[in-house]
């Protein structure tokens, strides 16, 4: 299910749409990292192209994070 969320960024609110799955990602990322999850949206806005919209950059990180973890887990 679609669900809107809210953060500020460098001190402007800005609201995004994103399916639970990916946020629940989103927050398991940002405590393996061991940082607020504020802090790894504003990291995810920052980097992300201007022809980009942030809840894209954040399902796009979200699988680049899944991706790059499955290339390093061992074989079982």
């Amino acid at each position: 299910m679609l669900r809107k969320h809210s953060a500020t960024l460098h001190g402007h609110r800005t609201s995004f749409s994103l399916e639970e799955v990916f946020w629940d990602e989103l927050k398991l990322i940002a405590a393996a990292r061991a940082i607020p999850l504020a802090r790894l949206v504003a990291e995810i806005d920052d980097a992300r192209s201007a022809d980009s919209n942030l809840s894209s950059a954040l399902r796009v990180h979200v699988l680049a994070w899944i991706k790059s973890t499955r290339d390093t887990t061992p074989d079982a």
